[in-house]
């Protein structure tokens, strides 16, 4: 199974992102997405950002993870 996670564009440096979600940073690849910009939300898979997600979007997916969480996690 593959996940991809909604994360905040904090800063830019050519194509690499610092993209943050809930005090973890991870540095992602822009070269898969266009027109993103400091403050965008992009969904991060394998060091990549696959697409960009209006704010909406974003925090009602991060809502699913963080209930998910802290109901224990997903059942097999």
């Amino acid at each position: 199974m593959c996940l991809a996670v909604p994360m905040q564009v904090k800063n830019i440096d050519g194509d690499t992102a610092l993209c943050e979600i809930d005090g973890v940073t991870r540095e992602a690849s822009l070269m898969m997405v266009e027109g993103v910009a400091v403050g965008d939300y992009v969904l991060i898979h394998a060091g990549f950002a696959i697409e960009k997600l209006d704010v909406a979007d974003a925090e009602q997916t991060l809502a699913l993870f963080r209930q998910v969480l802290a109901d224990g996690g997903l059942v097999e």
